[in-house]
């Protein structure tokens, strides 16, 4: 047999449901490689990754792990990513780099749809990846029947490339489909070659009969074997495997257990002769470089000792030490290793690489010899915040401390934004759910160092008036000298719902000089901005009428104070009444769970529009609705609780919609007092 050349460095993403064992996974190849002498313990807090205090107290991923290792002569570095829904950007962009995905599962039916949103984005961009089902060394579930329900969350067809050898409910080993070899397996040790047992044999034949069935569907030649009754060699059934996983048309599926080490040895082989080379890679994600450096930044971090570092993946060419890039020398070249940095003194093709301040460049830029040749068009746009918090420096001495951290910080989670929050004044958080923001504020204080105090942002309310009427103002002041004079009559009436402020000017005669109407005008404007409920007022039309004014008294500050007294004291004529937000809610979820949202939504006063299929997604609905803005508090959490944690929406506001009755007295009374405090 001829020896497989050496393949470029190659890049595999571990990425799966949060608890499915993926930096266990990574403890186990790494230890299987050598490239550690013992396997950590996620547990015990002593993993290779997850080295970030937050990630420790949680026992969870919440930032790309990287980790490299050399495999049968080759380079491969791992990038362990987060399983938390609400940290999923994190995931897409390392899989925007990675030559394949490994996806990791657990034995559980009932948790096979938590994979459907990370197999759907894979196959749109026609990243290869495997199934690894992990933990069966505590399942007694037949695999045929778990491989059928995975089936129905996956568009490319699975193809079981092993089968279990069981004593009694327990997997000792397995057979692989191709080679017909069968293995017993050691705890964290290489696996033992024994005879087949004949229990297992029927079983085997038909397996292996699947499987090259689901192959011959993409080859004509080996379909044409089958249908012959020949035997296709084993050579032939692997290149064509090797092919149909490089082109996205089917998903592998291997299992083991990452805790004992079984199967992982299995999985590297398969991985060191079956993933695409970096050039295929760029190849797919139509990246030209001519044999010039090019890289693409997927990672952006902000180190104390360090400062910024722009972690990417090199498509092609070199990156010395100390070369030039976009006609400056860069600062430092690192090989991010677990929470270790040391220095790279070459980045060469297919590897990962951390370069030290480049200021200007962004997650999701191509580098190039020229420097940063723009985001890449294919980069996957940040998910729409479901929650925020509004955030105020713990000591009003660091407003400008934290306004520069809180920029570092969007610059390393691009699923993070912010927002000033209108007439409340408050600084808004938004992010994807409570622990990511939580994982925001921490890492202001540890990393950043600057404590910040949060809570709930206030609800946008607004108020308007029901009917009209004419009110008459007049400020007069004499204290020595000029005085103030200034008399308005306006009449206020309601505008449509959405239409906003008018001014009209009817003052006939001269009874107000022309220079002064404008500053009628914004005398009024400013009143609205606290209504007689205590909340801003719109939709509301303002009309001067009539006046007088004084040859030496009047000014453009009288006639602004007395257009501010005639709707402050008009207002309250005018039967206000309370306005809250309404958000138009787009739920998408799998058809299972549509009856829980229904529920959701009637529980939080809201209104069903329609339903329709989520186009792309087999089995999947779109439900949209309204909702009061106040009711949307922790309805992240509730749907994500209600649906195995796939359940999303995006919300928008839509529409201001009156509230009467005791809620509306509750939320005015509630202002006065947060105003008289």
């Amino acid at each position: 047999m001829v020896a497989k050349p050496l393949a470029k460095p190659r890049v595999a993403a571990l990425v799966g449901p949060y608890t499915a064992g993926k930096t266990t996974l990574l403890e186990s190849l790494l230890f299987a490689a050598g490239a550690i002498p013992r396997k950590g313990s996620v547990a015990a807090g002593t993993s290779l990754g997850d080295s970030q205090p937050e990630a420790r107290a949680r026992q969870m991923t919440i930032e790309p792990n990287i980790a490299a290792l050399s495999f049968l002569g080759e380079s491969w570095t791992f990038i362990d990513c987060p399983g938390s829904v609400e940290l999923v950007q994190e995931t897409l962009a390392a899989l925007m780099v990675a030559d394949i995905a490994i996806v990791v599962a657990e034995p559980d039916p009932t948790r096979a749809v938590t994979l459907a949103p990370l197999l759907q984005f894979l196959d749109a961009r026609q990243i290869p990846h495997l199934l690894f089902i992990n933990k069966m060394d505590k399942s007694s579930l037949r695999m045929r029947d778990l491989l059928t329900v995975l089936q129905t969350v996956s568009a490319r067809p699975l193809v079981l490339r092993e089968v279990p050898i069981r004593n009694g409910e327990q997997i000792a080993g397995y057979v692989d489909l191709v080679s017909e070899r069968a293995y017993r397996w050691r705890p964290n040790a290489t696996s033992d070659l024994i005879e087949m047992p004949e229990t297992v044999k029927p079983r085997e034949a038909e397996a292996r009969q699947s499987l090259l069935e689901a192959i011959a569907d993409f080859d004509d030649a080996l379909l044409e074997q089958l249908l012959e009754d020949r035997v296709p060699a084993s050579a032939d059934i692997y290149a064509q495997l090797t092919r149909d996983l490089q082109q996205d048309l089917i998903v592998p599926v291997f299992f083991g257990s990452a805790e004992q080490g079984n199967g992982v040895m299995r999985l590297l082989k398969a991985l060191r002769h079956e993933t695409p080379e970096p050039m295929q890679t760029a190849e797919r994600l139509g990246i030209k470089s001519n044999g010039a450096f090019a890289a693409t930044v997927f990672k952006t971090l902000h180190q104390a000792h360090t400062g910024k570092l722009s972690l990417c993946r090199v498509w092609s060419g070199s990156l010395a030490e100390n070369a030039a890039l976009g006609g400056r020398r860069i600062a430092g070249l690192l090989k991010p290793m677990g929470a270790e940095l040391p220095k790279l003194p070459l980045a060469e093709t297919g590897m990962v690489a951390a370069i030290a301040k480049l200021d200007d460049v962004q997650t999701g830029d191509r580098l190039t010899p020229e420097g940063r040749g723009g985001p890449e068009a294919s980069w996957p746009e940040a998910p729409a915040p479901v929650m925020a918090f509004a955030l105020a420096p713990a000591d009003r001495k660091d407003e400008v401390k934290l306004s520069a951290a809180l920029h570092k910080l969007l610059e390393e989670d691009r699923a993070l934004s912010l927002e000033h929050g209108g007439s409340h004044g408050q600084l808004l958080l938004k992010g994807q759910g409570e622990i990511h923001l939580k994982l925001a504020v921490e890492r202001l204080q540890q990393r950043f160092n600057v404590s910040v105090r949060i809570a709930a942002p206030l609800t946008a309310y607004r108020e308007t008036i029901r009917h009209g009427s004419a009110h008459h103002a007049r400020f007069k002041r004499q204290s020595g000298g000029h005085g103030q004079f200034a008399d308005v009559k306006v009449e206020i009436t309601p505008q449509p719902r959405g239409e906003g402020y008018v001014f009209h000017n009817r003052v006939v005669g001269g009874a107000i000089p022309k220079n002064y109407i404008p500053a009628v005008n914004e005398g009024a404007q400013e009143a609205l901005i606290r209504g007689p409920l205590g909340f801003p007022v719109v939709d509301v039309a303002v009309t001067l009428l009539d006046g007088q004014s004084h040859a030496v008294d009047s000014s453009d500050q009288a006639f602004r104070t007395a257009g501010g007294m005639a709707m402050h004291e008009g207002l309250p004529n005018c039967g206000p009444v309370l306005l809250e937000p309404i958000q138009g809610v787009s739920f998408t979820v799998p058809n299972a769970f549509t009856a829980k949202v229904h529920a959701i939504v009637a529980s939080r006063r809201g209104q069903i529009l329609g339903m329709t299929a989520r186009e792309g997604w087999r089995g999947w609905d779109v439900i949209d609705c309204y909702m009061p803005e106040s009711e949307m508090a922790g309805l992240a959490t509730e749907l994500r609780s209600a649906t195995l944690g796939v359940g999303g929406f995006a919300a928008r506001f839509d529409h201001l919609q009156e509230l009467t009755g005791k809620l509306a007295d509750r939320v005015v009374e509630d202002r006065r007092r947060a105003l008289a405090a």
